[in-house]
């Protein structure tokens, strides 16, 4: 009597969608100029650092950042893919200096230029609870793009405390 082994078909894996192409922006190798000033009246710290992009499958891409804050080092990882069921963007943050994992979820405007992310996190006015951030990500080539990370305080303005500018290496 033969083994017969049957036979199972894969299920049809779905493709890329345009917004996961346009996810190709990111990746390359970038160095960056940071400028941080999270305490009004405070003046910023500067830093530079790199990252490197990478797409995996077409659908997310992994950014490695590494540069240095207050002379430590400091490492991040960001994801960032679309979900069609959503019609979003979505994604996360790590790095080496929090243990808080960052979740986000936004769009990109009509322009095609400009990714904006919601998410929450400890703020410079709120580290013990949650505080609404907007992070933008703009091409303004597609060799240089700025990074731009703005908090809600109580009365519902925006404070702008994170500028990163990229520069493909």
């Amino acid at each position: 009597m033969e083994n017969a082994t049957p036979t199972m078909e894969m299920p049809q894996m779905p493709s890329p969608v345009k917004e996961h192409e346009w996810l190709q922006k990111f990746v390359g190798e970038w160095e960056s100029e940071f400028e941080m000033s999270c305490d009004p009246g405070q003046p910023p710290m500067t830093t530079k650092g790199t990252e490197v992009t990478r797409m995996i499958g077409g659908f997310f891409i992994i950014a490695d950042g590494r540069s240095e804050m207050m002379g430590a080092p400091f490492d991040s990882v960001l994801t960032l893919g679309y979900d069609p069921r959503k019609q979003k963007y979505v994604g996360t943050w790590v790095d080496s200096i929090s243990g808080y994992l960052w979740l986000y979820e936004g769009e990109v405007d009509a322009t095609g230029k400009i990714l904006t992310l919601d998410t929450e996190g400890p703020g410079p006015n709120n580290p013990d609870g949650l505080t609404k951030f907007k992070e933008v990500t703009e091409f303004l080539s597609d060799d240089h793009r700025v990074f731009t990370s703005s908090y809600q305080g109580a009365d519902g303005s925006w404070t702008k405390c994170i500028t990163v500018h990229s520069r493909r290496k």
